[in-house]
């Protein structure tokens, strides 16, 4: 299917769709996308001609010149939109029994398992994998590509807007560009603090079991708010940050192992 031919990888996130262009087994851009809209009782047909209008202008929008019916290696942890994406006539979907994994239970997630194949493939192993998206997640695997296991927790945005939402008077509140101070006199300030802080501090435990376990590992970043997390774990603890790979496009290297395995 992906033998010698320019193919699309989509990974169906919480939040967004994540798009990867590749020519063999060559990343040449990424680009997100919001999720596409299903009405109810649409025909598949219907759904089909969805698929065809939305994905011609994904790539027109991307400045990729290619037809549709190109090869789509799909990813999802969101089933409604799995379901819409199937319609695609020339897809296939990457399911957990299609990984040269070890120890992979049934409800670790997609995203979560090819992030991890993807840095132990590219980087080495064993491997770390914090991903900073809708959610926290940490997913770990030892150097016989085993998962030892990992921990999940709500993301910034989740953890901000839920607030909000919970209380009668904490206000919704963004996220900060800048460290904030930790010791906050005003409402807004005290939430970014308590957030932030939180998290950060729960990277550091969590990176340095990893490395008492396994000293030799590789530990990579990736997520859409990586760069704000990054920034400020490398303000408060150096050292660590400096030893973590910055890897956007870690699972896209998950799924280009997926593919190369299909075509043997």
């Amino acid at each position: 299917m992906f033998e010698n031919q320019k193919w699309l990888a989509l990974m169906i996130g919480n939040s967004r769709l994540h798009f990867g262009y590749f020519a063999d087994a060559i990343l040449q851009n990424t680009w997100d996308t919001n999720h596409l809209q299903q009405k109810e009782n649409k025909s598949n047909i219907s759904q089909k001609k969805t698929i065809k209008k939305n994905l011609k202008t994904i790539l027109e929008t991307n400045n990729i010149n290619l037809n549709y019916g190109m090869p789509l290696l799909i990813a999802s942890v969101v089933p409604e939109q799995t379901a819409l994406w199937q319609t695609y006539p020339n897809s296939d979907l990457i399911t957990l029994d299609k990984l040269p994994l070890q120890g992979l239970y049934p409800t670790l997630g997609i995203d979560r398992a090819l992030a991890v194949l993807g840095a132990g493939t590219n980087l080495g192993w064993p491997a770390l994998v914090i991903d900073a998206g809708t959610a926290i997640t940490f997913t770990g695997a030892d150097a016989k590509k085993q998962i030892v296991g990992g921990a999940i927790l709500p993301g910034l945005r989740l953890q901000l807007s839920s607030l909000s939402r919970g209380t009668a008077m904490l206000p919704s509140i963004d996220i900060p560009l800048e460290l904030p101070t930790q010791w906050a006199k005003q409402t807004a300030t005290a939430i970014q603090s308590g957030i932030i802080y939180t998290i950060l501090a729960g990277m550091k435990n969590y990176v340095i079991s990893w490395l008492e376990k396994f000293p030799d590992s590789q530990i990579v970043l990736t997520g859409g708010d990586r760069p704000i997390l990054s920034s400020h774990f490398t303000t408060l603890f150096p050292e660590l940050a400096a030893i973590i790979i910055d890897t956007p496009d870690v699972i896209f290297w998950g799924m280009a192992k997926v593919a190369s395995i299909q075509l043997n």
